[in-house]
């Protein structure tokens, strides 16, 4: 497998355009908003937790929901996106039921991520940054998660496993209905 773990770094991917009107389901969402920022000193730390809601309602962000944030919040549509690519629990494209996501950063990288990365991939018959086709799995390789206590490892939905080999890792993949 290639170091960039399958994704074509000259070939930009197009936005997804969402299927909702999303103006419209944040204009239902903006009361839990409100609750949310009124938690805080300043607007603007409400940020990360819009987006998680966000994130759950929407099943990604898209620039069109990274716009409506920014002039919910009052900051630019960039400092958002920032945000939104700085973290790896924010996904531009709809997921699917379960998302895995590898732990390719240095630590995990020493103990063996690039054939955990590699199993997986083939366990799912799915590149890094895919989804299956039928819309089981969202497979990424991604940068730290924040356990280089369990390297290598991976985060599983809200779970996060490791230490693993290739082989614990496909037995875990496996299990996802």
């Amino acid at each position: 497998m290639s170091a960039d773990h399958g994704h074509a770094a000259s070939t930009p991917v197009p936005p997804v355009k969402l299927k909702v009107d999303v103006k419209q389901v944040f204009a239902r969402l903006e009361p839990r908003c409100q609750e949310i920022a009124a938690k805080y000193d300043r607007r603007q730390a409400a940020l990360i937790p819009v987006l998680n809601l966000c994130q759950e309602t929407f099943g990604c962000i898209t620039p069109e929901i990274e716009e409506v944030v920014a002039r919910f919040i009052g900051i630019s549509v960039t400092k958002v996106h920032e945000v939104r690519s700085f973290y790896t629990l924010y996904s531009t494209t709809p997921l699917g039921r379960h998302r895995v996501q590898v732990c390719r950063t240095l630590s995990c990288a020493l103990l063996g991520a690039e054939d955990v990365i590699e199993r997986v991939g083939k366990c799912l018959a799915a590149m890094p940054g895919t989804t299956t086709p039928d819309g089981r799995v969202s497979f990424e390789a991604v940068e730290c998660l924040g356990a280089c206590e369990l390297a290598p490892m991976m985060r599983v939905d809200d779970h996060f496993e490791g230490p693993l080999t290739p082989e614990k890792a496909e037995e875990i993949v496996k299990k996802l209905e």
